[in-house]
């Protein structure tokens, strides 16, 4: 074969090997030491292994791999299982080093082809415990790759987050500068946020104003989502605790979201403003919470899709709402819609660069912090805008209440000398009134003294009835006993005078006749008889007059014509007193049962008492004849016993028709009756309940209707007015 031949046919075949070369990995990446870090997004080769059909020995003849097309690779959906292939090439003899910016990532493996197998050099993420060594939440691998040779590597992302895929390569010096300049950034912005959130937490506490307690809570939570997209909160907060990078993110997010609006809502008073932009935004807070749900059940799918719409709703909703409510003059909504603006365009430029519709720089990389600080840093300008106004309204307050304060100055001395003539004329008709009433009160008072009299003649009529009646069985007997005793006599005298007409007579014959004719006389008139029979009539005439004495007795005792002195008395002697006044009045089947247990001895007005024990046994009469119908024997049951503090109950209980609730809570009242029109006056238990209390006692009632009534009276061995005398 001809030489040249030969190298034709050796150019062929290293054209050919080039070729399947760059078919099998992709372009290669040159390395030759720029001054900056090289992307090398669009030099990936990605397979997307979504069914985790392939490991590190099958990924090597895998057919599927497409070439990216964007610098920075982006996986929005969680759960990803991706597989990233390069090829470098390092011309010079240092190292070169892999940097992946985007930290939260839950695995990343990366791989080295070496004889045909693959080779692990790095694995990390946020899902793997870290030891406290780990400098910086970036993830920085060294390459190993050979100088002046052509190094294929395979990089497995395994991710339950969306993963935005800022993969760099370059020395670790050029890393590093690109780590300390995204720290300057991050330290810069989380300084403002420290800074904002201090300064308002020390207005609250001053103000004790609830916008920035709600706005300070949003500030620390806003910090913590951005520091947990960072990776800070894993490096510095929860490193031994991987697991709660799973949820963190939409969690902190989400809560960050619900703060805001809800200072939204407080601070531009939505509710007052629209109603309808309020349900909207409370339908945000609703939404962010399912998010958190989600997560925290490791739907972290269910939760990053929620988050990516609901997120840019609520700031379109809350500019529209602020614009809405700056036509309505309210000027701290102009702050409140510009801040949102900054954070809304921060927002939306972040987000076209994760699209890659825009390119991945330093601007667009950190242009969310920027509108995320102007944010806070606006709305803080906002919430002193508003105390101004606050202060200014205040102000404004001050004067009119000022002024109005003048007014009614002015008002009140016009209005004096009006009311100083109203006064005078509403004093002499005052004076008028008085003189009415005085003379009414005294009317009231002949009133009230001829009912109480009125009561006293009912009562005294009724005891006059009784003591009539009862004189009148005993005088009846002794009257009824006078005629016969008269006859007796007049027939024992006839025998005396024909006895002393024997004197006269001085025949014997004429004497004996005259005997004859007494012994007829005698027997005419059953002399033995007369005189059983006076006897007998003596005895009824002695036993009325006993009868007559004890009424009067009872009488006296009833009536204590010494009433309005104090006296210790038998309580006893008044009941049984009271009870002979009143036996004309009691039915034949009604039984008193007397059951005097107590000491009797008590201080008190004697008749007043008298009168107590007087009305409640009428009434209780009365509660008995009431009945439709009756048993045999009714009864009234009298019952005394001493209680505890030297205290005397004593206990009328009849067997009567009883009293309702209505008429137990009245009973007390003046002119109260349930008795017919012209039957009672209506004072006698108003008289009975100012009497028990005079005495410093108190009376209750146990009744029900149809289960008689009974009414028990509490008072004092000794009065305690005896203790100051």
């Amino acid at each position: 074969m001809q030489p040249k031949n030969l190298l034709n046919k050796h150019i062929f075949f290293s054209t050919c090997l080039l070729m399947f070369v760059v078919t099998i990995y992709g372009q290669p990446i040159t390395y030759n030491n720029t001054s900056t870090i090289t992307s090398i997004g669009k030099q990936l080769q990605i397979l997307e292994d979504s069914g985790e059909n392939y490991d590190t020995a099958s990924i090597l003849n895998a057919k599927r791999f497409y070439q990216s097309k964007n610098d920075v690779p982006l996986f929005p959906v969680p759960n990803v299982n991706t597989w990233c292939r390069f090829t470098v090439n390092n011309n010079l003899s240092s190292d070169i080093y892999l940097f992946i910016e985007h930290f939260n990532i839950s695995k990343i493996t990366l791989y080295k082809l070496v004889n045909g197998k693959l080779i692990m050099l790095y694995a990390d993420g946020n899902s793997i415990k870290h030891s406290k060594d780990n400098s910086l939440p970036s993830y920085i691998s060294n390459l190993n790759a050979q100088p002046e040779t052509e190094n294929v590597y395979y990089l497995h992302i395994e991710s339950v987050h969306p993963v935005v895929l800022s993969i760099f390569i370059g020395s670790y010096q050029q890393i590093q500068e690109q780590v300390n300049k995204q720290v300057f950034v991050v330290s810069a912005y989380f300084g403002i946020l420290l800074s904002i959130f201090f300064y308002n937490l020390f207005l609250f506490f001053v103000t004790k104003d609830n916008n920035y307690f709600t706005y300070v809570i949003y500030i620390f939570f806003l910090g913590l989502a951005q520091l947990a997209l960072a990776g800070y909160t894993f490096k510095y907060l929860w490193l031994s605790y991987p697991s709660i990078n799973f949820f963190a993110v939409p969690v902190t997010s989400s809560l960050a979201t619900i703060f805001g609006v809800l200072f939204s809502l407080q601070f531009l008073r939505v509710s007052y403003y629209s109603r309808i932009i309020y349900k909207i935004l409370l339908a945000t807070i609703f939404f962010s919470v399912v998010a958190i749900i989600a997560s925290i059940l490791h739907l972290n799918k269910l939760s990053y899709y929620i988050l990516d719409y609901n997120t840019p709703a609520v700031g379109i909703f809350i500019i529209a709402a602020a614009i809405y409510i700056i036509t309505k003059g309210f000027r701290p909504a102009l702050y409140y819609a510009v801040s949102w603006l900054f954070f809304l365009a921060g927002l939306i430029i972040f987000s076209l660069r994760n699209l890659n519709v825009l390119p991945s720089n330093s601007f667009t990389t950190y242009i969310l912090y920027s509108g995320s600080a102007i944010e806070t840093v606006l709305l803080s300008i906002a919430l002193a805008d508003r105390i101004n106004i606050l202060k200014r309204e205040t102000i404004v307050l001050q004067a009119r209440a000022l002024e109005t304060s003048q007014e009614n100055e002015r008002l009140v001395k016009e209005q004096n000398v009006v009311l100083e003539q109203k006064v005078d004329q509403r004093t002499h008709e005052l004076k008028e009134s008085n003189t009415q009433l005085s003379v009414a009160l005294d009317n009231l008072k002949d009133a009230q003294t001829q009912l109480v009299e009125a009561e006293k003649m009912a009562s005294l009529g009724q005891l006059t009835a009784g003591i009539a009646h009862e004189i009148n069985n005993p005088i009846n007997f002794v009257k009824s006993n006078i005629n016969p005793l008269r006859l007796d006599v007049k027939d024992l005298l006839d025998v005396l005078n024909e006895y002393g007409d024997l004197h006269k007579i001085n025949e014997e014959s004429t004497y004996k006749k005259k005997l004859s004719e007494i012994e007829k006389l005698k027997k005419q008139i059953d002399v033995d008889f007369v005189q059983k029979e006076i006897d007998s009539l003596i005895v009824g005439i002695e036993e009325g007059a006993e009868r007559t004495a004890e009424i009067v007795q009872g009488l006296r005792t009833f009536s204590r014509l010494d009433e309005a002195e104090l006296k210790t008395v038998d309580v006893h002697e008044g009941i049984l007193s009271t009870l002979v006044i009143l036996k004309n009045s009691t039915p034949y089947y009604v039984t008193i049962e007397k059951q005097f247990n107590a000491h009797g001895d008590i201080e008190c007005y004697p008749g007043k008492l008298n009168q107590v024990f007087m009305n409640i046994l009428t009434n209780s009469i009365q509660a008995i004849t009431a009945k439709p119908e009756k048993n045999n024997p009714e009864t009234i049951i009298i019952t005394t016993k001493d209680i505890e503090n030297d205290h005397m109950q004593i206990s009328i209980k009849d067997s009567g028709i009883g009293m309702t609730e209505e008429v137990k809570h009245r009973i007390y009242e003046p002119f109260f009756t349930t008795k017919e029109v012209g039957e009672g006056t209506g004072l006698g238990m108003a008289i009975v309940f100012k009497i028990i209390q005079k005495h410093e006692g108190h009376i209750d009632i146990i009744s029900e209707p149809c289960k008689g009534s009974e009414f028990i009276i509490t008072l004092p061995h000794k009065h305690p007015i005896s203790d100051h005398l």
